[in-house]
């Protein structure tokens, strides 16, 4: 079993914007029940399927496989849960870490997300300047939940 343990930040302003380029995002949910999300992602040339369970603390399982482009377009475009996740992804390195700052389009659009993936939940990291409050925690903040209760309808 894979797990992921990831702590989640508001961005506070722009001055990240010069660290890195984005790459776009589509990702649809085949199931986005808390106890069992089924992601499925284009990223560039590369698609993939990622299981996730119930989020505990800043825990959860997590498996993740590739899958042929064919196959995430049509289940994108025939068997997702509405509206479709854009967004642009960046990967950004601060003192030997990498950032990955979701810039969210559509009926998202406005929220900036950054991420960063630990090895254990107690594990420290040197925060950027430009990040703002944590929001691991906070569900509305999921792109499961994003789906359902778009950011520009709070």
């Amino acid at each position: 079993m894979g797990v992921e343990i990831e702590r989640k930040f508001l961005v506070r302003d722009d001055r990240w914007r010069t660290l890195g380029q984005g790459i776009l995002l589509r990702q649809g949910y085949l199931s986005s029940h808390p106890d069992r999300v089924v992601r499925v992602r284009i990223e560039g040339d590369e698609a993939t399927l990622t299981i996730k369970g119930r989020t505990q603390g800043a825990t959860r399982s997590e498996w993740e496989y590739p899958i042929p482009m064919t196959d995430a377009r049509e289940l994108l475009g025939d068997l997702c849960e509405r509206p479709i996740i854009e967004k642009y992804r960046y990967r950004i390195q601060h003192n030997g870490m990498t950032w990955e700052l979701d810039e969210f389009l559509g009926d998202n659009a406005g929220l900036v997300v950054a991420e960063i993936e630990l090895e254990r939940e107690e594990q420290s990291f040197s925060k950027p300047d430009w990040l703002g409050v944590e929001v691991t925690g906070d569900a509305r903040y999921y792109n499961a939940n994003l789906l359902r209760h778009p950011y520009t309808q709070w």
